[in-house]
């Protein structure tokens, strides 16, 4: 596959045109200027011919017919009645098999024999199943069960003396943080309660008023004693799940509901009276005196009111074990294309911290099983946190207290910054930097109520010129946070221009020790990680995003001080590992491999714009250049520099004729 020089694979007319205008090409220097990548001459070529235009006016009868064919993309609206009817007819379908009849073989293995709303017919479903994918099964080790059985598309690699058995041993899977359906129910229900989230509101005199929420995760016993799950008649239940006794009981509290629309209320001198007035007053008060006393200001009410002898206390945010970022290799939230298959990848080539994608806070409060996802931890990411974005103080409390629950993580991070129109319209990310009071209220409510560190995600500022988060470093440090994230741009600015790294320093100078500050924006090579972390000693690490999805091998360049000239055989053998990542995250049936192609092509969506080392004149890349049209050093090469969707989908479909080398999609 590797070709000759590109230039000989034009034509003379082509060579001649490059040659012309190499005698008037500009300079590199002044190419870079531009924040044009200053590729070599020799391997550079026109740009490629698109095809025509709808409404171009072409007289060619089959281009009239291509045209109006491609024009009509319009999908027209269905209703509700509408989906409901084909998702019945779809679950009727044979290709819906019941998926314990399709693990085991066995169509009595299914508990619910004919109340089973799928289908248990599988030589139907074999009839129609399309034929296997060339490659192995990636559960195909000698000690593991593939957990799709009949249904994975590499079935046919399956071992087969075992597994047509009744029982199929269950696999002790990689991943945590998975959501419980019984647990999923009880959000739904709203019958979750967080009696530590709101005992701290209380305390910080944000408590809720008497509006209604729909969206909070808790109906509560004042107003709705009929709607709370009794201790004593779920206890096997709540057993099952692994939650603690505390988040169904809610005695201790004078518990109202939150309204979306209404402002948090200030505190005011009366807030101890009302702290006075609720049941159990002077066990409350000793209790709470007793505790101030020895230097902690937070006291769970479980705890204080718990009939134990032995009361185990909440720590202190201060108490609370910090993570150390200095000098660590921090992959940035990345919101789709950061999911766990490519964490995986950048784990493998020197990521030191991940953290997953950007999880709603109302979304997870109703369970929502897709933002639920979002929260799934590979046990090879030894430390790993999440994100998380809300409005308001009690919508974060909660959730914090629902993942510090439930989840193994290892921190959680608050985005104030994202810029995105659908969050910022919601008062939630960037807008939350034209709100410090709400900013103060969301970051004390959340560490007061989480067991774990609590880092901040922030912008410079709002709006372009006018920064401010100079003047909050060091009240973000006393509200709670343990290490604040500033991405050098505006929420005006979007991803345009580039950051701002001299008020990145501004503001590491001016955050106490208490505080780590990390920088973000632009990382794209070791250079600009070295030079950043050297030139502000208080800066604690740089973050790596949209660097790490051009070419997530900068982590190892990073670790080993070298600019890494990657071949295109070992940027394919990348996509390889996370094609099967993704199998065995999305799963090997024909919807986990629509789903592993669909993040593959979003993932190639980024990785075209890288230029390797050997085409340039000047080195290293930086992340601004706008690349030309060139030829690879070979055709896999020039094929992964193409900006076009068609040779994306290429790329997923190639197969190779060495069995090892199969890439599991085609």
């Amino acid at each position: 596959m590797e070709g000759a020089a590109p230039a000989k694979e034009c034509s003379a007319e082509t060579v001649g045109a490059l040659e012309s205008e190499s005698a008037t090409r500009p300079r590199p220097e002044d190419l870079v200027a531009r924040a044009i990548a200053p590729v070599k001459a020799e391997y550079l070529r026109p740009p490629p011919s698109r095809s025509v235009a709808v409404g171009s006016g072409v007289e060619d009868g089959s281009n009239e017919k291509k045209s109006s064919a491609t024009s009509v993309v319009v999908k027209e609206k269905k209703s509700r009645r509408q989906l409901k009817r084909e998702r019945k007819q779809e679950q009727k379908s044979t290709k819906n098999i019941c998926p314990e009849v399709a693990k085991s073989g066995n169509a009595d293995a299914c508990p619910y024999r004919g109340n089973c709303r799928f289908n248990h017919d599988m030589d139907a479903f074999l009839a129609e199943k399309p034929p296997d994918l060339e490659g192995t099964c990636p559960f195909g080790s000698a000690e593991e069960f593939c957990p799709y059985g009949i249904t994975c598309r590499y079935s046919s690699t399956h071992r087969q003396q075992t597994s047509l058995k009744l029982e199929v041993p269950a696999t002790k899977s990689s991943e945590v943080n998975s959501l419980n359906k019984n647990f999923q129910k009880l959000l739904w229900k709203n019958k979750v309660s967080f009696p530590n989230a709101d005992f701290q509101l209380k305390l910080l005199g944000l408590e809720r008023g008497n509006g209604a929420r729909a969206n909070s995760g808790a109906d509560h016993m004042k107003n709705h004693p009929e709607n709370n799950i009794h201790l004593d008649d779920n206890k096997e239940m709540l057993c099952s799940l692994g939650a603690p006794t505390t988040c169904v009981e809610n005695d201790c509290l004078d518990n109202g509901s939150i309204s979306d629309d209404s402002r948090p209320l200030k505190k005011t001198k009366s807030q101890a009276d009302k702290i006075d007035s609720s049941p159990k007053t002077e066990n409350f008060q000793e209790s709470q005196d007793s505790c101030l006393q020895n230097g902690l200001e937070d006291v769970s009410p479980d705890n204080l009111y718990s009939s134990k002898d032995d009361l185990s206390l909440k720590p202190h945010a201060r108490e609370v074990k910090l993570i150390d970022f200095r000098g660590k290799l921090y992959l940035a939230p990345l919101t789709t294309v950061g999911n766990l298959p490519f964490r995986r990848v950048c784990k493998a080539l020197g990521a030191d911290i991940t953290c997953g994608e950007m999880a709603m806070c109302t979304n997870l409060l109703q369970g929502q099983a897709s933002e639920w996802a979002l929260l799934r931890r590979h046990s090879s990411e030894d430390i790993f946190g999440v994100q998380i974005c809300g409005a308001y103080p009690d919508t974060v409390a909660h959730t914090v207290e629902l993942i510090d629950r439930e989840c193994e993580v290892d921190f959680i991070d608050i985005n104030m910054g994202c810029p995105i129109d659908i969050v910022v319209n919601k008062q939630a990310g960037s807008a939350l930097l034209t709100k410090p009071l709400r900013m103060k209220n969301i970051i004390q409510a959340a560490s007061s109520t989480l067991s774990k560190p609590l880092t901040v995600k922030v912008r410079t500022g709002y709006f372009e010129g006018r920064n401010r988060i100079d003047s909050l470093v060091s009240d973000i440090s006393n509200w709670g946070a343990s290490a604040l994230t500033i991405h050098g741009r505006s929420r005006q600015q979007r991803y345009s221009k580039l950051a701002d790294w001299d008020y990145i320093y501004e503001c590491a100078k001016k955050a106490p020790d208490s505080l780590q500050v990390l920088g973000n924006g632009d990382i794209f090579s070791y250079t600009d990680w070295i030079k950043h972390t050297l030139d502000c000693p208080k800066l604690s690490t740089c973050m790596i995003a949209r660097g790490a999805l051009i070419k997530p091998w900068i982590f190892t360049e990073i670790k080993e001080q070298r600019h890494w000239d990657i071949s295109s055989w070992e940027r394919f053998n990348i996509l390889k590992d996370f094609v099967q990542f993704g199998l065995q995250h999305w799963g090997s049936d024909t919807k986990g491999v629509e789903t592993t192609r669909h993040f593959l092509l979003e993932w190639l969506s980024y990785t075209y714009r890288y230029i390797p080392l050997g085409l340039l004149d000047v080195v290293p890349q930086r992340l601004n250049w706008r690349p030309p049209s060139y030829y690879g050093r070979d055709d896999l090469e020039t094929l992964m520099a193409s900006d076009s969707a068609a040779d994306w989908i290429r790329i997923s479909e190639i197969k190779w004729l060495i069995p090892e080398k199969v890439l599991p999609l085609g």
